[in-house]
């Protein structure tokens, strides 16, 4: 019987994920760059950039929801007095990706490439 496990990992990491999330026990979920992310304290994470030195501490205090243990607060948009800090370990660009525009039996093909640029992130502490 197969168990479901999330996307991306093999059945055998399955039980270290479960024993990390019990371990991290408050969570946070934080809008940056018009994205979304579920961060907890000492993780790493790469945002849209963002125009801060490195080694500079930053705030987020868009903070969409906090989670600590069985207690969730649900902000509408954002939970008052909540903040994550986080210190900017490094920037850099992701890895390429190729665009290809084709169209059969008319010999044109196009090709493109992009990378976008990160700011990674080490969230050193969530108050809210």
């Amino acid at each position: 019987m197969r168990r479901a496990c999330r996307k991306g990992t093999g059945f055998r990491d399955l039980n270290k994920i479960l024993a990390y999330d019990s371990i991290v026990s408050m969570f946070v979920v934080i809008k940056t760059g018009g994205k979304q992310y579920k961060v907890a304290e000492g993780e790493f994470l790469k945002v849209e950039k963002l125009d801060v030195e490195t080694g500079a501490s930053i705030e987020f205090d868009k903070v969409l929801l906090v989670g600590n243990g069985d207690d969730i607060k649900i902000g509408a948009p954002v939970v008052e007095g909540a903040k994550v800090t986080a210190e900017v370990v490094s920037h850099g660009r992701h890895d390429k990706v190729n665009i290809i525009k084709f169209r059969r039996r008319k010999h044109h093909m196009k090709r493109q490439g992009h990378r976008q640029w990160f700011t990674e992130v080490k969230i050193t502490g969530i108050q809210g």
